[in-house]
């Protein structure tokens, strides 16, 4: 696997929703809220690696970026879940990434 698209994480993500539907709270837009404090949670849990390790080590230690990537992982999969709670589609952020990417290029 070379390359990873939004689509393939939003069919994975809805995979496992379906799979624990009777055990997770569905996709809505009120879950929204829960998804992306569970991303900041996951988020904190990345710089606690760096912060523990230093930027260096964590990139080149074996061990530590399997758990700096797996945890990195944790942060797409509840971005992820924030796009399906709000019906973000793959189009819409490929169009709003590239208009803040064409802004960004102008800005300095």
């Amino acid at each position: 696997m070379t390359d990873f698209s939004v689509n393939e994480m939003l069919e994975m993500q809805k995979a496992l929703h379906e799979k624990y539907k009777d055990q997770w709270e569905p996709i809505s837009a009120k879950a929204g809220r829960s998804h992306l404090l569970w991303m900041i949670g996951e988020a904190g849990e990345v710089i606690d690696i760096i912060k523990k390790h230093g930027d260096e080590e964590a990139a080149a230690d074996a061990e530590l970026r399997k758990d700096l990537v797996e945890e990195l992982a944790d942060v797409l999969m509840h971005y992820t879940d924030i796009l399906l709670c709000y019906s973000i589609s793959a189009g819409e952020l490929k169009q709003a990434f590239s208009g803040k990417f064409e802004k960004n290029m102008k800005r300095w």
